[in-house]
């Protein structure tokens, strides 16, 4: 990809937002937007659209914007901070991590603590750690000290720079979904260059770690007969993966369609059509129950909106090293763009007597 969408890329990675409080990253989502859509507007659950004007069907391109984080619960009167996971984590990465804490005059680093291992007794040495036994030290002596830098309900999020790594790879905390916030307004950056008929917007959703608020009220309001949803999948190209379970899936290896629940098959198989006609590389995951994204809240809202998700691979998912390679990327927004060009009528993915 171009030189100007990688620097977007990396400000909107390093950009702090933990579900519930993504207003850091919208901006920058929006900022960029503002460069090239007809209209920027965010919602009062912090969802931020960008649109591109037409006469066509109304088209929705959804990428979630938070990311997992955690939650101040309690400060003693050391004033060290105990907290609450935001989102899914595995406690055991969070281990002597360093955080950035949302706190109330700006960003406050701290490092999660915990017993270290020549304190425990050796029947616990190989017991996994508990949150709860976990605390945040940012260099206070004191609850005072503390509290004139953050407060219970202060949010925050590893502290975890982005790198360029060989062959196009990227690693990162908030991958997931910063990467498909990012691939929604490329693909309508795309769009801008070859105007659709369609009247199309992506929007950055929030709180999909947690609710799938921001995804539920963003289709109600825009009310889209056909929406995309991009988030990351799991990578299976690495020791120990269960490619019986998830496929092979191969970082550079292109988008993965999902199929099933959530997913219209008359739009999973347009898609197919369009990477095949393309020479788009792709790959399929299956769906049967539910997809895990915000496709699950979009595709029952109101009437029904035909729905589909394009994942882009990703290794060490919800850690501080999310790995994924741009040319997955590059291909999905590609994809996406000539699935909005595909699109004629209003009608054509309700199924109908053949």
């Amino acid at each position: 990809m171009q030189d100007t969408p990688i620097a977007f890329l990396k400000r909107l990675l390093s950009a702090p937002g933990p579900s519930g409080d993504e207003d850091r990253a919208a901006r920058v989502w929006r900022a960029e937007a503002r460069t090239f859509a007809d209209q920027v507007y965010s919602d009062v659950l912090g969802n931020s659209f960008a649109v591109l004007e037409g006469s066509g069907p109304r088209i929705l391109l959804a990428g979630h914007i938070d990311e997992i984080g955690v939650m101040i619960s309690h400060i003693d009167e050391n004033g060290f901070l105990y907290f609450s996971p935001i989102g899914g984590w595995d406690a055991q990465v969070l281990i002597g991590q360093r955080v950035r804490l949302l706190g109330r005059h700006g960003e406050v680093i701290g490092v999660v603590g915990k017993k270290p291992i020549h304190l425990l007794k050796p029947e616990d040495r190989n017991q996994a750690t508990k949150i709860e036994q976990m605390w945040i030290d940012i260099g206070v002596s004191s609850r005072a000290e503390a509290t004139e830098l953050v407060q219970v309900g202060d949010t925050g999020v590893i502290d975890a720079p982005v790198y360029e790594l060989r062959g196009g790879r990227i690693v990162s905390r908030s991958i997931d979904n910063r990467i498909g916030a990012f691939t929604v307004l490329e693909a309508l950056r795309l769009l801008s260059q070859n105007r659709p008929a369609a009247y199309v917007a992506a929007v950055a959703t929030t709180q999909e770690e947690i609710t799938f608020g921001g995804a539920t009220t963003a289709a109600f309001s825009f009310d889209p007969q056909v929406a995309i949803v991009v988030d990351v999948t799991f990578a299976t190209d690495h020791p120990d993966a269960d490619q019986r379970q998830w496929n092979t899936v191969k970082l550079g290896g292109g988008p993965v369609l999902s199929r099933g629940s959530a997913n219209s098959g008359r739009v999973f198989r347009r898609l197919v059509e369009l990477a095949e006609r393309e020479s788009i590389p792709y790959n399929v995951q299956i769906a049967p129950r539910y997809t895990g994204t915000d496709a699950d809240a979009i595709h029952h809202v109101r009437g029904g909106i035909a729905s589909a998700v394009i994942a882009i691979p990703n290794r060490y998912m919800h850690s501080p090293n999310e790995m994924i390679e741009i040319s997955d990327v590059a291909h999905a927004v590609k994809l996406i763009a000539a699935f909005v060009h595909s699109v004629a009528s209003v009608t054509e993915f309700i199924p109908a007597d053949e």
